[in-house]
């Protein structure tokens, strides 16, 4: 699998850093104390600025003029567009509109900052560039845990932000708690509520960037209903029958296969998702992590099978891709939402909530 990681030719260094453990693929930098923003940004490689190029291109070279027609350059300028260059480099990482507004990589940790230098035992864990250094991404861990069961079965808890510089996408923060036996991103999203701010790349980005905080409140919100939620959900049991049939509506791709679904057509299915399901279903049943008491046979640990196999099992075409995939809206992140809403119905329905009619 590709990791997408930045690598500096001046430096000689991926750009990315991770705090004691090992990640994407063992590359970058693995420092053993927490870091300041300061020392965050040079470890990570992300101490290079970003700015809006007029953007030209060329012509046929073919000029008519009043004594006829001349052949040489001929530059256009686009009007409107710019292209964003890295100044250290000069690599081209996009092309952007007039009213694109570049957010420089320290003006993102100075969201961090705001919480970092306020709250104890709030510290920098990864950070680094994708690309040519078009997309970066910061993760803090927050304190305390979510604890589910006798206290065993814990989630860490992180903010988690990334920005691009090439025009295709917000800056997005978001609440992100990894459950810490098997690293599962477990982004749910409770009813009415949201674990993600999006700031657009346009005037007042900064201003708005800097008053994000309100993801904190937002992450202390979320983790104790999630606490409180798992940990019914480690007591409620359910059938491996069950387990299998919320993999199948949780995963399901189209109306077309659920119909199929509800007909108890099941051999009439793609091959492809049979084997997702198989593979997630294999997962849930004999995965290390799903023989702990807080998930054997209970909606908790049916809920993780899907997590689980996403962060785990299933294949990506690199980093870059299963990081959109898992946490920032993608399939991943879609489907596991579902599989929350199928296990909160179960939690209150029972076993109609898994049902295919």
């Amino acid at each position: 699998m590709a990791h997408n990681l930045n690598f500096n030719n001046k430096t000689g260094r991926y750009s990315f850093f991770s705090v004691k453990e090992k990640a994407w693929h063992g590359l970058g930098q693995i420092i053993q104390d927490y870091p300041t923003s300061e020392e965050a940004i040079r470890y990570a490689g992300l101490n290079y600025e970003v700015a809006k190029s007029p953007l030209y291109t060329k012509g046929s070279g073919i000029i008519e003029t009043a004594d006829g027609i001349e052949i040489g350059s001929n530059e256009l300028h686009v009007p409107n567009y710019f292209a964003n260059i890295r100044t250290d480099n000069n690599a081209v990482l996009g092309v952007v509109g007039k009213d694109y507004q570049i957010i420089q990589n320290r003006d993102a940790f100075t969201f961090f900052d705001a919480i970092v230098g306020g709250n104890d035992g709030i510290f920098y864990e990864t950070a680094g560039a994708l690309g040519q250094g078009e997309r970066i991404f910061i993760t803090a861990k927050l304190p305390d845990y979510i604890r589910v069961g006798n206290g065993d079965d814990i989630t860490e808890k992180y903010i988690f932000l990334t920005t691009s510089h090439d025009g295709s996408g917000s800056i997005t923060a978001a609440f992100t708690p990894i459950r810490i036996v098997c690293q599962n991103t477990l982004n749910a999203s409770l009813r009415n509520m949201s674990n993600v701010v999006r700031i657009k790349h346009t005037a007042g980005a900064k201003q708005r960037l800097e008053n994000a905080h309100k993801v904190m409140g937002l992450a202390n919100s979320l983790s104790k209903q999630l606490e409180s939620t798992f940990n019914q959900w480690a007591k409620v049991k359910v059938t491996d029958e069950e387990v299998k049939k919320l993999i199948q509506l949780a995963l399901c791709p189209n109306k077309e296969t659920l119909d199929l679904l509800k007909k108890g057509a099941e051999e009439d299915v793609s091959t492809v998702f049979k084997n997702t399901v198989d593979d997630a279903f294999a997962y849930a049943m004999i995965n290390d992590t799903q023989q702990m008491e807080t998930t054997k046979g209970t909606l908790f640990g049916a809920y993780n099978a899907v997590t689980g196999y996403y962060q785990n099992v299933r294949n990506y075409k690199d980093s870059e891709a299963k990081l959109q995939s898992i946490v920032m809206g993608g399939t991943a992140q879609l489907k596991t939402q579902k599989a929350f809403e199928l296990c909160t119905s179960f939690a209150t329905d029972g076993a109609e909530a898994f049902t295919l009619n």
